[in-house]
């Protein structure tokens, strides 16, 4: 493993040439965007709901929905930064196999990218655990805001990885259930605890599988379901990881920068003249 350059891994890509590249982006690609991350140098220590708590627990639904129903208007602020843009113009110009995304934002999309690969799903739709009806994020938010008036005017908290608040006043917030069944109602990503649909592993391993290199963008790979994929090309095609901080994946690493992903993609994006 070894520490180079920017233009050592611009090489590279250029290297492999048209749709050489399967890309891996993690948490540490929406910081910039004021997204916090999970693990990064600046991360906050907070406990996760599981999904076998949020199933089976009404006042777990309740704590995560008042959270979410905080964060989720400043999330939504969130603006796509020039790393996502970088990745955007190196797909528009042939560069990727595809974009798997660790990330629930949707900013890749909104950057102007396609194909991209929802891994953990997305915090913008919402799942009935019941019936399985799927519906908006906003549709939602204005239901939770007419049954909770004046509660985000008097609450206030700091944004978290995955678009909730920490706020702790949760014990009078109100919740709603599905309007095709009444069930539950889950946001569309995988929680802690959950597992990613086989499909859609399925399909990563065929961005990985097509590539001829894979690039980790702001993922320090500590949860299996972004690091499988740095195990699967070891050993039979070139890993270059992008991050801020120790990754579980740098010992298998062919390239290795520690280095903001916004300033590194950037420049390589511009040494490759797009």
């Amino acid at each position: 493993m070894t520490d180079t350059a920017t233009s050592g891994l611009e090489w590279l890509i250029d290297e492999v040439g048209n749709g050489g590249v399967a890309v891996l982006c993690g948490a540490g690609l929406s910081t910039d965007s004021g997204i916090p991350d999970y693990r990064g140098p600046n991360a906050r220590p907070r406990r996760q709901i599981t999904v076998q708590e949020f199933a089976r627990s009404e006042s777990f639904r309740q704590r995560y929905w008042a959270r979410s129903f905080v964060g989720f208007a400043k999330f939504t602020g969130a603006e796509v930064n020039a790393g996502h843009r970088a990745l955007a113009r190196l797909s528009a110009h042939g560069y990727l196999s595809g974009i798997i995304t660790q990330n629930v934002d949707g900013l890749q999309q909104e950057a102007g990218t396609t194909g991209v690969i929802d891994l953990h799903g997305r915090i913008d739709e919402v799942i009935c655990m019941d019936c399985r009806s799927l519906s908006p994020r906003v549709l939602l938010q204005d239901r939770l805001a007419a049954v909770n008036p004046g509660y985000l005017d008097a609450h206030d908290g700091v944004i978290a990885p995955d678009g909730d608040a920490d706020i702790e006043d949760t014990a009078t917030f109100v919740i709603v259930d599905c309007l095709v069944c009444g069930g539950r109602l889950k946001p569309n990503v995988v929680m802690f605890g959950d597992t990613v649909a086989p499909e859609i592993v399925s399909a990563c391993f065929g961005i990985v599988d097509a590539a001829e290199m894979l690039l980790v963008v702001g993922s320090s790979l500590q949860v299996q379901s972004g690091l499988r994929f740095v195990r699967r090309a070891h050993g039979h095609k070139p890993i270059a990881i992008i991050n801020r901080g120790a990754t579980r994946g740098d010992a298998m690493a062919d390239v290795r920068l520690e280095r903001g992903t916004s300033e590194t993609l950037s420049a390589i994006a511009s040494g490759l003249g797009i």
